[in-house]
């Protein structure tokens, strides 16, 4: 009888949860979210694309994925040291507000050079297909075949994403410095990745669209 009650307050919590961030969604102003990024810029770029490789593009990104990465960096669950300080004052709603104003704004059309043919066709392979024989599922699977993500289950989007970015996150998993994916099936993931697995799969992604 404990443990049906503890199981049945686990999952009211679980559904209190999701109900209370689709309340913050459907809440979300993308114009106070612009207000409140415009500090974000110097890294992030005025609309979302980041003049440098090292920092993520923003634009276009899923609502959900974004507004949890700002409130797991707020709250200690994600180390990101150039953002020490830049949110600890967000609300959830905050967090919601910046999320809907990148996620209105247009993507990254990223282009990649076709001078190295066998570095993409093997991030093609492992977006695709991914390579069962290292235990690599495709990436496709969470990040769909486009790229885009899947917001309902805060998978973001990969498309027109810098390579260097992409990289740097890749082994950041691997390495366990960073586990805020769910259950850290990212770290699972990239711990079987080489480092031109993770090239490759950089490349790849920046041009797909």
């Amino acid at each position: 009888m404990r443990k049906l009650l503890a199981s049945l307050a686990i999952t009211m919590g679980a559904v209190g949860i999701a109900h209370a961030q689709t309340d913050y969604q459907a809440d979300a102003d993308a114009s106070a979210g612009q207000e409140m990024a415009q500090t974000c810029a110097a890294c992030h770029g005025q609309q979302g694309i980041s003049p440098s490789g090292a920092f993520p593009n923003l634009a276009g990104q899923q609502m959900s994925y974004l507004a949890k990465q700002i409130m797991d960096i707020r709250d200690g669950n994600r180390m990101v040291p150039q953002m020490a300080g830049q949110v600890d004052d967000f609300s959830d709603q905050d967090a919601w507000d910046v999320a809907a104003h990148f996620a209105r704004q247009d993507a990254n059309l990223g282009q990649t050079s076709d001078e190295d043919a066998e570095l993409l066709a093997r991030g093609e392979e492992l977006y695709r297909a991914g390579d069962m024989s290292k235990g690599i599922p495709a990436c496709s699977a969470c990040h769909t075949p486009t790229g885009a993500g899947i917001g309902s289950a805060v998978y973001p989007g990969l498309s027109g994403q810098h390579a260097q970015y992409t990289v740097s996150t890749l082994q950041a998993f691997a390495s366990g410095d960073r586990n805020n994916s769910p259950n850290n099936i990212m770290g699972d993931i990239a711990s079987k990745m080489s480092d031109n697995d993770m090239e490759a799969v950089a490349n790849y992604v920046l041009g797909l669209n």
